[in-house]
């Protein structure tokens, strides 16, 4: 169902295997210089970044396959959208916390919200049901707070309610949490994002939340 309208509310305020590579310890007898960045300085060591080793993906049938694939898709395109959620509510906190006025502060919450509004609602209101529930979890993802809780803090309890009531006809639930450890679509979702940002398809940010990919995979499998 197309027009998921609620998912407004929110922008409207606002890695089959993991592996490490260690630093390898140069020999003394053929430590050289090493030029880092157009500096000569003398190291025993490089630092490197850490490297992300991929299976292939397994399914049981097509139609899992398919909706993988589905589930990938919808999955890079709202991806951007929670990422911009979570920077511009880290941006907002910081300032606020610099605004003494409580005027001052609802005043700069406001341009915020018109600025974001202006920006990116059209692209929002296109949004199809499940794309927005997706939208939702990665919010979570970012932040680790619920869209309602957010909208509850930001507005107020009623209007978080009426959020939520509202997202209900869709089927969509703003109180919806991310939890790849024990959900396996979350997972799927987890995975699509680590071999996106591996292949620099979507711009890396961290999750706030505590799991590790590795060991995700380590259970559910490659696209299992």
């Amino acid at each position: 169902m197309k027009n998921c309208h609620v998912i407004l509310f929110f922008l409207l305020f606002v890695w089959s295997g993991y592996a490490q590579v260690e630093e390898q310890p140069i020999d003394s007898i053929t430590e050289k210089m090493i030029i880092i960045e157009g500096d000569s300085i003398f190291r025993n060591s490089i630092d490197l970044d850490e490297v992300y080793l991929f299976g292939n993906l397994k399914f049981d049938s097509y139609k899992d396959k398919l909706r993988y694939y589905i589930l990938r898709r919808k999955t890079l395109k709202v991806y951007p959208y929670a990422k911009l959620a979570a920077e511009r509510l880290v941006e907002l906190n910081d300032s606020i916390t610099k605004i003494k006025k409580r005027r001052h502060q609802k005043r700069y919450t406001k341009e915020v919200q018109k600025f974001i509004e202006d920006e990116f609602s059209a692209e929002l209101k296109k949004l199809t049901r499940t794309e927005g529930q997706i939208l939702v979890k990665l919010i979570y993802r970012q932040t680790g707070t619920t869209a309602f809780d957010l909208v509850k803090e930001l507005r107020s309890g009623w209007r978080a309610f009426w959020y939520n009531t509202t997202a209900g006809m869709f089927s969509i639930s703003l109180k919806e949490q991310f939890h790849p450890e024990r959900i396996h679509e979350d997972y799927q979702i987890e995975d699509i994002l680590q071999r996106a940002f591996a292949s620099y398809r979507l711009e890396r940010q961290e999750s706030v939340l505590d799991y590790d990919y590795g060991q995700l995979t380590d259970k559910w499998g490659p696209g299992d």
